[in-house]
């Protein structure tokens, strides 16, 4: 499991080290052990686009604080490697002064924003940012804004030293402008919006500077790993049969949009061997899909399940709500999806009736109207908050929030998976997740551990499968559906099995 913290926890860590260095006398020496790393992973990245390290030319955009003395300890290790250094420094009379007086003696030069902007001036091979760190709140601010939009037009790779500027370090708000990394050097540990901000990262390179790890606190972030989400998938022994393996029952589907059904169900059969029921006017469409799942005419006559998957396709009107009251009240694990979010936004009085662990599945516009409007640039917070609001009243409730970056809540830990793409965005795969999520659920997964830990491997192996299906025919990648999603889902179980 990858953890990432918040600013103060960091802070804290490094409070020891910087102490030691300024009573040695040497305060600027984790700075350079810092600055050591961002110079190997820039030169790493300078090989691996341009096929060397010499004569290529590497462009510093330095800001006030303790980042942009990073960077100029970096641009000066550079430039002792042949690279030619330039510096454009946001706040000359703020820059850390002995980083620049390290880069000078090196060889490096500062330069104006104008004379980076200039028409035609030749453009760097990597710029390095080094504007603001962890105490950087809002956009990219002048010089560095129009320097920065230069290098992104241009398509120059931009290394950013422990965060992008312009992404809040705890929340990962991402503020316009800001930085769009190739990769991200930050130092000892994660920080939150590492994970929440995935996508703008680039990808993280944590270097040891001689950081211990912070304890998990409220603030701590997780992150699973592919081994761990293989060895929690549910995989039969000996001794089963299809009940001790977990029996799910789905209600979804309608007249309407049969194929939420569909997809529902045989998501359900895909992601265990255990045993489906259905229960909706979908039947004949699923069992002409899916031969070996048991349907049923009601939610009363459906029989005993470990766990339920209510809403897709369902509909809103009161035959849903009144399931919906039905299955809640049998007291097991339930995944409400789709329509069941609409019910539950209009009738809230629902998730009184449960009396187990309830797992909701929105994206962002059912979440919107289950909060009644809610702050899409803190999305962590506004989960925690929502979700510690239906604890705080006794509903033992976890929420999965999908994105490109899907956030999974429990009240206690956030957990956050960015598979690397949003093939995943399209018609009915969210059908497809709600299906293994409650499968998962049914099987048992994480016993022990809160729902929250089943929602997340379903939504790791979900990603997968989009990733397979979408690059099925090349590396570059094609729209899917979410047929072809359910289609990919034994693979992505094999290959994080594998891992």
């Amino acid at each position: 499991m990858r953890r990432a913290h918040p600013v103060d926890a960091v802070r804290e860590a490094e409070r020891p080290l910087i102490a030691a260095a300024e009573a040695s006398g040497d305060p600027d020496a984790v700075m350079r052990r810092a600055a050591a790393g961002v110079a190997h992973h820039t030169a790493a990245l300078l090989r691996e686009i341009t096929g060397g390290i010499y004569g290529r030319s590497v462009l510093l955009v330095v800001g006030s604080g303790d980042n942009g003395g990073d960077a100029l300890y970096a641009g000066a290790a550079l430039r002792a490697r042949g690279c030619r250094v330039e510096a454009v420094l946001t706040n000359p009379d703020r820059a850390h002064p002995r980083g620049v007086a390290a880069l000078r003696r090196a060889g490096g030069r500062i330069v104006s924003a104008g004379e980076v902007c200039a028409t035609g001036r030749r453009g760097p091979d990597v710029a390095v940012d080094g504007v603001v760190g962890l105490a950087g709140t809002g956009p990219l601010r002048e010089p560095a804004a129009e320097v920065l939009a230069r290098l992104h037009t241009a398509g120059t790779p931009v290394v950013a030293v422990d965060l992008p500027s312009g992404v809040d370090a705890d929340t990962g708000t991402v503020h316009e402008p800001h930085v769009r990394a190739t990769l991200t050097v930050t130092f000892g540990v994660l920080r939150r919006a590492h994970l929440f901000a995935s996508p703008v990262c680039g990808r993280v390179e944590v270097v040891d500077i001689g950081l211990g790890e912070p304890a998990a606190g409220p603030g701590t972030v997780a992150c699973p790993v592919p081994g761990e989400v293989g060895r929690s998938w549910p995989v039969p022994g000996p001794a089963d049969d299809k009940y001790t393996q977990g029996v799910v029952a789905v209600r979804a589907g309608s007249d309407r949009y049969p194929g939420a059904a569909v997809l529902c169900a045989s998501a359900a059969v895909a992601a265990t061997s255990g045993m489906v029921r259905y229960v909706g006017s979908g039947a004949e469409a699923v069992v002409a899909a899916r031969p070996e799942v048991v349907c049923h005419p009601t939610v009363a006559e459906a029989g005993t399940a470990q766990a339920w998957v209510v809403g897709p396709g369902g509909g809103t009107g009161t035959a849903m709500v009144s399931d919906i009251d039905a299955v809640l009240a049998k007291g097991r694990p339930t995944v409400l999806d789709a329509d069941a979010l609409t019910c539950v936004a209009a009738h809230p009085v629902l998730l009184r009736g449960a009396t187990a662990s309830v797992l909701l599945t929105p994206h962002a516009g059912e979440f919107d109207r289950l909060t009644g409007g809610w702050d899409r640039a803190d999305r962590p917070g506004a989960l925690r908050r929502f979700t510690a609001g239906l604890r705080d009243r006794g509903i033992e409730a976890t929420v999965l929030l999908k994105g490109r970056v899907t956030l999974v809540d429990d009240g206690e830990t956030t957990y956050t998976l960015d598979v690397g793409s949003s093939w995943a965005a399209t018609a009915g795969s969210g059908d497809v997740l709600a299906g293994m999520a409650g499968a998962l659920l049914a099987s048992g997964t994480g016993a022990g551990r809160s729902v929250a830990w089943p929602a997340v491997v379903a939504a790791s192996v979900h990603g997968e499968a989009a990733r397979r299906a979408a690059h099925r025919h090349g590396a570059a990648g094609a729209p899917i559906g979410a047929s072809d999603l359910l289609a990919a889902v034994p693979g992505a179980i094999s290959a994080l099995r594998g891992a």
